[in-house]
């Protein structure tokens, strides 16, 4: 099973938030946003903004390039260009016959 973009970005917003020492309600509070957005973030059931992305980054002193620059999401996009490669020829099998 994939992991979705949702789940990754609140892993990585967990990992980053607890190597600083601070809850979530303190994070909050620091980033000028609701702690249950914060969890649902975490939970991975936020579809965040860029905007926000860049207030978190900037809360976990890292840059939005550092908060995406993990393994997980390298190994995601290396996924994702595959398909996208195999839907490319898939269709360009079908228009070209």
């Amino acid at each position: 099973m994939e992991e979705d973009i949702r789940n990754l970005v609140g892993n990585r917003l967990r990992f980053l938030r607890k190597q600083i020492g601070l809850s979530q309600e303190k994070f909050a509070f620091v980033v000028d946003l609701d702690r249950t957005y914060i969890a649902s973030i975490e939970c991975g059931r936020r579809n965040v903004s860029i905007v926000n992305i860049e207030k978190i980054a900037d809360a976990l002193g890292c840059s939005v390039y550092e908060f995406f620059n993990a393994k997980e999401f390298k190994s995601l996009k290396a996924n994702t260009k595959s398909k996208m490669i195999a839907k490319v020829a898939e269709k360009s099998k079908k228009k070209y016959k």
